[in-house]
């Protein structure tokens, strides 16, 4: 007996949210198509056997006579052998019919024996990709399967087995850099050649350079996987990493480029989806850049566990103490070169409005205590910077290629000559000297300090908010090293100018002047 077809919406025996029509089978074994029913859950229940003919006939009479309603009551026996079902049902809507006989009077949870759809594996897949790639986190003692080491020797055998792995996991992150952004960003023409060359710096010269250590450190593993002598490896490799000189100087200028070439579409949508991958584990491109830099200064911490841990009687007690003391030249050098580049990058951003603003003391700054953001007393953003000599205030600005530039706010102070006041948080803010800005509406001021100059060059004292208290206190940390040490030299080249028949009395008189913590504040303060 066929079923009329009327375009009317009927009740089905299943619902296919991702089909526009299913086929059933009556029990005559015709095909009908079927629209979705709006009913998500079905409840089939059933009777004795012998109702399954006066079913048979009422079905089709039945099916006229509902239009879009639930299933009635009428109990029938559920069609168990239907190829046309096969493949039709979506793997999360499939019911599990059982037995004759088994009734089922309540909601049921679908499961599927069919074949799953395509959409729905794609889509599984795709969803895991964007969770990040985790490193492996095996230990040395996870590759034995059996040692007699003492407590103290498993824990170096840990150490050194982690400076292994280390070193292999900067290699294929480089090599992944190499690989992801440098030569398809080349291919692609994102960026010419000479502006990689410039945010990438080195970083391929780095690559052999650790790989060649990798081997090195496989070469001492012995037959039971301990490594015995380490010291005299480390002694001959070490200096190599003079080569970070170089790219570490080089990476204040390619921070900066490529923060400007972020702001261009082409830019910012490959390096948003090389983020967004799974290889990246959720790092950005500067991240991985900076990654040598973090490597070099963990050698030293390496090397005082692996130093901690070797026995008295040790071979390694002779030369590890020497490689500790060349790996902190080292790391020393590497600071100083990067400080003095940064502090040259950043005086060449500098714009004065004024010729007065060009301090000597600037020019002649080696390098940069700290710089960053505060706001001034009308809650204007500033970005200060404390160079070794001067203390200089600027906005910034943009040139006209769209580069960073700092132009010079008021005038420059010398740090020989500053007076540094704390402000005490709760000061009221009244006299108009913070003018409410700090405050926004309350009475109290927080995380503030005070600058001023003294003597014949004495300028109007600037009040200066940090973003916390934790900002706050690096700032007058290192305000207070500036102010000593460049008092300091101020008192050297007196000395130096000084005749040698001079009354040495003057110059303990100048040392008086010389003073730490919190007196040098209190003193300069009056």
């Amino acid at each position: 007996m066929e079923v009329e077809d009327t375009g009317e919406a009927r009740t089905s025996w299943f619902v296919a949210p991702a089909e526009t029509h299913s086929i059933l089978c009556d029990h005559a074994g015709k095909k009908r198509k079927q629209d979705p029913a709006p009913a998500p859950v079905i409840r089939i229940t059933e009777d004795e056997e012998e109702e399954e003919e006066e079913d048979g006939e009422t079905m089709s009479d039945h099916m006229k006579d509902s239009e879009v309603q639930e299933p009635s009551n009428k109990r029938v026996k559920p069609v168990v052998k239907s190829n046309s079902l096969t493949g039709v049902i979506t793997p999360s809507k499939t019911p599990a019919l059982k037995r004759i006989g088994q009734s089922i009077s309540r909601s049921i949870s679908f499961r599927t024996e069919a074949r799953p759809l395509p959409p729905a594996p794609i889509r599984h897949r795709t969803k895991a990709s964007s969770f990040p790639r985790r490193r492996n986190s095996q230990c040395w003692s996870d590759t034995v399967e059996s040692h007699d080491l003492t407590a103290k020797e498993i824990k170096r055998q840990e150490v050194i087995y982690e400076l292994t792995q280390g070193e292999r996991q900067l290699i294929e992150d480089l090599s992944l850099v190499k690989k992801v952004y440098y030569e398809p960003m080349l291919k692609l023409d994102i960026m010419t050649e000479s502006e990689l060359g410039q945010i990438f710096g080195t970083l391929d010269s780095l690559i052999p350079l650790h790989e060649d250590f990798l081997s090195r450190l496989e070469r001492l593993r012995g037959s039971e996987k301990t490594v015995g002598q380490v010291g005299p490896t480390l002694l001959n490799w070490f200096p190599c990493l003079e080569a970070y000189v170089t790219y570490c100087c080089n990476q204040v200028g390619a921070k900066a480029l490529l923060d400007l070439k972020k702001h261009e579409k082409r830019v910012e949508h490959f390096l948003r989806l090389c983020q967004e991958s799974s290889f990246s584990r959720k790092l950005d491109l500067w991240n991985f850049l900076d990654l040598p830099r973090s490597r070099l200064v963990k050698y030293p911490l390496l090397l005082k566990e692996i130093q901690k841990c070797t026995p008295p009687d040790h071979p390694d007690e002779d030369t590890l103490p020497d490689a500790l003391e060349l790996i902190h030249s080292i790391v020393a050098e590497v600071n100083k070169k990067t400080g003095e580049a940064e502090c040259q990058f950043y005086r060449r951003g500098l714009c004065y409005l004024d010729e007065s603003q060009r301090l000597p003391e600037i020019q002649q700054s080696r390098f940069l205590y700290c710089h960053g953001e505060l706001k001034n007393n009308k809650g204007q953003r500033l970005h200060v910077f404390l160079f070794e000599l001067a203390l200089v205030l600027s906005r910034p600005g943009e040139d006209r290629d769209g580069g960073q530039v700092f132009h010079v706010y008021r005038q420059p102070l010398t740090n020989a000559l500053l007076n540094l006041e704390e402000i005490p948080d709760g000061e009221a803010a009244g006299g108009g000297t913070f003018r409410g800005a700090f405050t926004g509406g309350n009475d109290k001021v927080k995380n503030c300090f005070r600058v001023s100059s003294r003597g014949r060059s004495k300028a109007n004292p600037y009040s200066l908010q940090a973003n916390d208290s934790f900002s706050r206190q690096q700032w007058i940390t290192c305000l207070r090293q500036a102010i000593i040490q460049s008092r300091d030299r101020t008192a050297q080249n007196r000395q130096s100018q000084l005749s040698p028949h001079a009354d040495l009395a003057l110059y303990h008189i100048a040392e008086l002047s010389l003073s730490s913590g919190s007196d040098m504040i209190d003193h300069t303060s009056r």
